[in-house]
């Protein structure tokens, strides 16, 4: 009779054929550099094969994308040949899949003829795998290894049948409200340019006039100005304008203005007599009826602060803000600011309603990388006096308009609780120490008489402080070797809980050598242990959203077996603060790291959220990274702000679902699904992830209680996972409100969909 004739999946599984000049579908990567790759003509069958071959060490490969099989076992097998191959650190020549535990094969060192290599594997949630010909792996190896003749084996596939038992006394721990928490950074648009008001780039003029990187235009002669470093306003150096009878000045553009709107600002100036005049004016047009003007004389030869208030005629994204001097002598110019009048203490209005909405319990700040290189003081003090610098971390400057204060006032703001980070890496004990003091001290100590000074008598009382970020990263300011760094922690550790034994410290982790080690060396000197991971666009749509709820798993799982294995955990409970997470890929549509994301990351975020769920014994703390913009919940143009489909899924778990998890029996696959009781005892929330393009039917079983009636269900969904959102044009993807339905045992999911249930449990 008929047989179904095999076909390997694997593209180009002998490397024959060629296309634009290298392999067909095989892409090299190099992780530590030092690999060089050939398309080689030593073969085991045809005429070619692939090569990786270094002299001084290299961890990298040859890698393709295949297609499977969701819930399927497979055999993988290929053919390795290998010259003088020596492991070094890392374990040689071998074939390995991207991010799945122990899906290796065994590898070829030393010199050796053609040798088979096989390994099976189970493709679990995933749609596509990635393949690696890798050489070194987890470190670096010398010599030369050539890949040939690849084949990929179905073995087994399991028809998926969503069954699950709920049982209303199967229940977990608490699912802690700070797993909905949120991480803001000095990077990109993420606070400037999203969260905070001010609509003037360099506004303390870090760049020199007529510099590429500047937004400010001379208009008048290029001879009339100079940046003046002897008598700056702020930072190293002010703008002055040497006027000689002609007009002269400085014009900023791309303003975005709303028609009939208010505008309000301050302007700086200091003017010898000479000067006759400086006209501000806002522009929305060319002539001279497009445009409300400030006429500013008998200027004062000290700085002093003149107020702006504007209404623009027409809307525009073309607006510019003209500053212009007539008369003779010097005219210094210290700082300018321009803000929407209805800006919230220097907050976007629009940005914070839909932060409200967000309801995120805890806010991490201000960094990320940016702290390492960060100065707190910097940041305090009479704002238009804080010196510009350029951002350590990430492109651009730091204006420092947002510090301590700013930040502990926008966290009131949309009633939130601060978390903040300090500096490890190029700061010291001492800085962190008066850090603490600072938020957290009395009035009468030395740095809460300086917090006085500067508006605020009363103690912040911030509980969550992270000593460092990423330490563990050779791309962080002031990184050292783990065993000096875990010194460091402690003596950090010592001196913030000396100012305030009340703080809960987080320290950095990583799952591996560093979180061992500092689980080991500094248990005593921590309440939390940091871990962060980011992932990346994966082929195939179930691959890309359970890539997300894998990773946390992968991380609790590693720390259950840290408490089964290291001494210094014996009767402590260091639960993890998963303080950076989200998907993380291009193109950056918002600036700087400004990633679109689209219906396919809702579902991800999403089934992330279930297995913080399943882990809350664990788990303390995620921060979602970051809020806004910069691979952001929240997006925003210069006028408008909305949620990103990732926002969405994290708005309706954190207003709807419930906090006492019940332990579901059976599969669910190729759904991910979760349920809690809420606070009220009566209220049960399930929550469905159908990541597939069909409508799908989960069968339930509801165990010591009686079949819940349905009281409300929210939805996310389309027919499109590419679906996505945008500030100032409907949404394509929203929750969606539903009442009355009929609620079975037996539910029907529709595809590429969120689905939250609330039900009511009548009494037995």
């Amino acid at each position: 009779g008929d047989k179904t004739v095999w076909k390997n999946p694997i593209p180009n599984p002998s490397f024959e054929e060629m296309e634009g000049g290298t392999v067909r579908a095989w892409e090299t990567r190099n992780w530590q550099k030092g690999a060089q790759f050939v398309v080689d003509t030593v073969a085991r069958t045809g005429e070619q094969s692939l090569m990786i071959t270094s002299d001084e060490g290299a961890d990298a490969s040859w890698s393709a994308v295949v297609a499977v099989l969701p819930y399927s076992r497979y055999r993988l097998t290929g053919w390795i040949k290998t010259d003088n191959l020596n492991a070094g650190t890392g374990r040689g020549a071998l074939l390995n899949l991207q991010g799945i535990d122990k899906g290796r094969t065994s590898p070829v060192t030393g010199t050796s003829d053609w040798t088979r290599v096989d390994m099976e594997f189970e493709t679990e949630g995933r749609d596509t795998v990635q393949i690696n010909c890798l050489f070194g792996g987890w470190g670096k190896s010398t010599g030369t290894a050539w890949y040939d003749d690849l084949e990929l084996d179905l073995l087994e596939t399991r028809e998926m049948k969503p069954e699950v038992t709920i049982s209303g006394e199967n229940i977990g721990e608490p699912i802690s409200p700070y797993i909905y928490g949120q991480f803001i950074e000095h990077l990109g648009r993420c606070i400037y340019g999203g969260i905070w008001a001010e609509m003037l780039e360099d506004r303390k003029f870090f760049y020199d006039i007529g510099a590429e990187e500047s937004p400010w235009i001379l208009t008048g002669e290029p001879s009339s100005l100079e940046m003046d470093t002897t008598r700056p306003f702020v930072g190293d150096h002010s703008p002055v304008l040497n006027l000689k009878g002609t007009a002269a000045g400085l014009t900023q553009g791309e303003l975005a203005l709303l028609q009939g709107k208010k505008y309000t600002g301050r302007i700086v100036l200091a003017a010898d007599s000479g000067v006759k005049e400086v006209r501000i004016c806002l522009a929305w047009g060319d002539s001279e009826t497009e445009r409300e003007t400030i006429s500013l004389k008998d200027l004062k030869s000290g700085y002093s602060t003149y107020p702006l208030s504007f209404t623009a005629g027409e809307e525009t994204d073309s607006g510019r803000l003209e500053i212009s001097g007539t008369g003779t002598g010097m005219l210094r110019i210290g700082t300018v600011s321009l803000m929407p009048a209805d800006n919230i203490d220097g907050f976007r209005p629009e940005v914070l309603a839909l932060l409200r909405e967000l309801d995120a319990p805890v806010y991490r700040w201000p960094g990320g990388n940016f702290v390492s290189g960060y100065d707190w003081r910097d940041g305090i003090g009479d704002r238009d006096r804080r010196p510009p610098r350029k951002n350590p971390a990430w492109k651009g400057i730091e204006p420092n308009d947002v510090g301590i204060h700013e930040f502990l006032d926008f966290c009131r703001l949309i009633d939130t609780e601060p978390f903040i980070a300090v500096n490890s890496g190029l700061g010291d004990v001492r800085s962190a120490a008066d850090e603490v003091e600072y938020v957290n001290g009395g009035p009468n100590t030395p740095q809460g008489q300086v917090r006085a000074g500067n508006g605020h008598p009363e103690p912040f009382s911030c509980r969550f402080w992270s000593i460092g970020n990423e330490m563990y990263g050779n791309w962080q300011l002031g990184h050292m070797p783990l065993s000096d760094y875990v010194k460091k922690h402690n003596l950090f550790a010592e001196a913030m809980r000396t100012v305030d034994p009340s703080i809960r410290l987080i320290a950095v982790g990583a799952v591996g050598e560093w979180s061992r080690a500092m689980l080991a060396e500094c248990a005593g000197h921590m309440d939390f242990i940091s871990e962060h991971f980011y992932r990346q666009e994966a082929p195939g749509l179930m691959s890309h959203v359970f890539q997300i709820p894998q990773s946390v798993r992968h991380i609790a799982e590693a720390h259950r077996e840290y408490r089964k294995t290291i001494p210094a955990l014996e009767g402590r409970d260091i639960r993890i603060a998963l303080d950076e997470w989200n998907y993380w890929y291009g193109p950056h549509i918002y600036g700087e790291l400004g990633v679109r994301y689209f219906l396919k990351d809702a579902l991800g975020i999403a089934a992330g959220l279930h297995e913080y769920f399943r882990q809350s014994d664990i788990i303390y703390m995620a921060n979602y990274a970051q809020t806004v913009n910069v691979i952001g919940a929240i997006k925003t143009s210069k006028t408008e702000a909305a949620f990103a489909t990732t926002g969405l899924a994290l708005k309706l778990y954190r207003n709807h679902f419930g906090t006492i998890p019940l332990r579901l029996e059976g599969a669910a696959a190729p759904l991910d699904a979760a349920a809690a009781w809420k606070e009220d005892g009566v209220s049960l929330t399930l929550a469905v992830v159908n990541p597939t393009n069909t409508r799908q039917t989960l069968r339930l079983t509801f165990k010591d209680m009686p079949l819940p009636g349905l009281d409300r269900l929210w939805r996310i969904s389309g027919s499109d996972p590419m679906a996505y959102n945008e500030p100032g044009t409907p949404p394509a993807v929203f929750i969606e409100e539903m009442k009355g339905e009929n609620f079975s045992e037996k539910l029907t999911v529709p595809p590429l969909s969120i689905s939250l249930y609330e039900l009511k449990v009548p009494e037995k």
